[in-house]
């Protein structure tokens, strides 16, 4: 379906390396080529983080890793969208299968994954989250599978099913199997010095609407200080290779989303967060 370009592993050296930064008056708007992707480009989103993506803004989210229905739907509605852990969790799919049901259509749920198995993505989906977040994501085809499973053909392989993913986001004139793959973010998490080097052709992967740094993987495989200028060069060729390909870039140190002490000038530029605030104020309780 699309084309398959093996790409051969790069050393620590090479991938924080000199950054030539891609110039400012070739690059187009960010997140043009997701705009361009889309079937219906005139028609507003549910998926309301991607939509305040394409949009200009940044997006901020809540963690959740352990079942807990009442508080799911307390919070869901307050942060651009909720963060499943399932990298890290002990979750059960249906676990997350039961909060997304027990308030159907309020927020938007997007899961990190496992892996990037047909089978975990599948899974996803026909659950009703809105967005797939694919973990350690070092290859061109790494990426192409977490695209290619997270969307019905033409555009993807994902299995169509009976599932509850329909029964929350279609209805009301909204047809769900036409729909979904527009409102569908598959983010690409960055995480280690190969990946930054393929960050590029990670990027350019139909169906990849953002490559997501890691801060804390990238220190964990690199041994590097947040503070250093090679570990600032990894990030400026993530962001690079994000912005040539039309794609969005973001990190998981809400703290880039300003220029702040523990910020970047190029703030702006950032727009996919791990944690950070609520949109409207909100402030969460204790667990």
């Amino acid at each position: 379906m699309r084309g398959r370009r093996v790409i051969l592993a790069g050393v620590l050296a090479t991938a924080v390396g000199l950054v030539v930064a891609w110039p400012a008056a070739a690059q187009r708007e960010q997140g043009w080529a997701v705009r361009e992707s889309l079937t219906n480009p005139d028609v507003p989103l549910y998926n309301t983080a991607k939509q305040k993506l394409l949009d200009g803004g940044q997006v901020f989210t809540y963690t959740i890793a352990s079942l807990d229905t009442e508080f799911y739907c307390e919070v869901a509605p307050h942060y651009d969208f909720i963060f499943f852990e399932m990298q890290h969790s002990t979750m059960s799919w249906a676990d997350v299968e039961a909060m997304i049901a027990a308030c159907p259509g309020v927020g938007v749920p997007m899961v990190r994954l496992p892996d990037v198995l047909e089978g975990s993505i599948q899974k996803a989906t026909d659950i009703g989250v809105l967005g797939v977040i694919g973990p350690t994501i070092n290859t061109v085809e790494q990426a192409t599978a977490l695209a290619d499973f997270a969307r019905f053909p033409p555009y993807g392989r994902r299995s169509a099913g009976r599932n509850q993913a329909a029964r929350i986001w279609g209805g009301n004139g909204v047809n769900y199997r036409q729909t979904i793959n527009d409102n569908m973010l598959v983010v690409a998490q960055i995480e280690t010095p190969i990946a930054v080097e393929n960050a590029y052709y990670i990027a350019r992967v139909s169906g990849i609407d953002v490559l997501w740094a890691s801060n804390g993987d990238l220190g964990n495989f690199t041994g590097l200080s947040p503070t250093s200028p090679e570990w600032h060069a990894m990030f400026d060729k993530v962001k690079d290779a994000a912005l040539r390909a039309g794609k969005f870039v973001g990190s998981t140190s809400a703290g880039y989303a300003s220029t702040g002490p523990n910020g970047r000038p190029d703030a702006a530029d950032w727009r996919f967060f791990y944690g950070g605030p609520s949109f409207d104020g909100y402030q969460p309780r204790r667990r």
